[in-house]
C-alpha cells in the first residue's frame, strides 16, 4: 500500500475508539501496519476487525492496562513479534477525571496520574530501545491544549498531561541524534464518544470549555489525527521537542 507511512510499524494506544481510533484509521490509510492497544477487550477486537475490513491492514491488538509495566512491555514488544520493527509509538491512551481538584479523592487522582502519565512513560521506556538500536523512530504523545491555559476542573489532568509535555522536550533533546524524534499533539476539546459521556453527566461543564474555542465548537478526532500523522512521518524528520496545539485558537502562540 503506498502511503506517507508505506512500510512503517506503528503501535497506537488507546485506539480501541476516539482520538486512538482515528488516528489508527489515517495510519492505515496511509500504509502503515499497526498494533493497537486498549484497556476495553471488546472495543479492541471491534476495531481490529474493521480496520482489517476497510482498509486490508495488518493489525493486532494487545488489550490491557498500559500503567501497568508488564502490559506496556508486552505491547510494544508485540510490534516486534509480529512485524520485526517498531517505527512509531503514539501515546495516546489516557482519560481525565474532570472535577474541581478538593472534589477528588486519593484513588481518583491516582487514576488520573496513572492512565495520563505512566502510561506514556512505561511504553516510551520500552519503544526507545528499539528506536536506538534502529537509528529511527517517531514518538507522538497526545497532550492537552489545558496545560496552557488552566481550564476549569483540570487541575488533576494538567498535572498528568504537564508531565507528559515535560517529558517530551527532554527526550527530544536526548535522542536526538538517534534520528529518533518526540512531539506532543495538544488538542483542546474534541467531539469524540468520551465527550458525549461527560456532556451526559455535566453538560454545564462540556458548554463552558466550548465557550473558550475562539472556532465556538469542539475540534474532530480527523483534525488532530492529521497532525500526528505528519509528526509520525519522514516530512517531519526536523520537527522534535514540540508542543503542538490543534484547539480553534484557544490558546496562541
Amino acid at each position: 500500500m503506498s502511503g506517507s507511512l508505506a512500510g512503517q510499524v506503528a503501535v497506537v494506544t488507546g485506539a480501541g475508539r476516539g482520538i486512538g481510533y482515528a488516528v489508527a484509521e489515517r495510519f492505515a490509510r496511509e500504509g502503515a501496519s499497526l498494533v493497537i492497544a486498549d484497556l476495553d477487550p471488546v472495543q479492541l477486537d471491534e476495531a481490529i476487525a474493521r480496520l482489517r475490513r476497510e482498509f486490508g491492514t495488518e493489525v493486532f491488538g494487545e488489550a490491557g492496562d498500559l500503567s501497568l509495566q508488564a502490559v506496556a512491555e508486552r505491547t510494544i514488544k508485540a510490534a516486534v513479534t509480529h512485524f520485526g520493527r517498531l517505527d512509531i509509538l503514539v501515546n495516546n491512551a489516557g482519560g481525565g477525571i474532570l472535577r474541581p481538584f478538593l472534589e477528588h479523592t486519593p484513588d481518583t487522582l491516582r487514576t488520573t496520574i496513572d492512565r495520563n502519565l505512566w502510561t506514556c512513560i512505561w511504553c516510551s521506556w520500552y519503544a526507545l530501545p528499539i528506536m536506538k538500536a534502529a537509528g529511527y523512530g517517531r514518538i507522538v504523545n497526545l497532550g492537552a491544549d489545558s496545560v496552557r491555559n488552566g481550564l476549569f476542573d483540570h487541575a488533576a489532568y494538567n498535572a498528568a498531561k504537564g508531565g507528559m509535555h515535560g517529558m517530551t522536550t527532554g527526550l527530544a533533546r536526548e535522542f536526538a541524534l538517534n534520528g529518533i524524534t518526540v512531539n506532543t499533539v495538544a488538542p483542546c476539546v474534541v467531539a469524540t464518544p468520551q465527550l458525549d459521556e461527560v456532556a451526559a453527566r455535566n453538560p454545564e461543564l462540556v458548554q463552558k470549555v466550548i465557550s473558550v474555542v475562539p472556532m465556538g465548537r469542539p475540534g474532530e478526532m480527523h483534525e488532530v489525527a492529521s497532525m500526528v500523522a505528519y509528526l509520525a512521518s519522514h516530512e517531519a524528520a526536523f520537527v522534535t521537542g514540540q508542543v503542538i496545539s490543534v484547539n480553534g485558537g484557544t490558546t496562541m502562540l
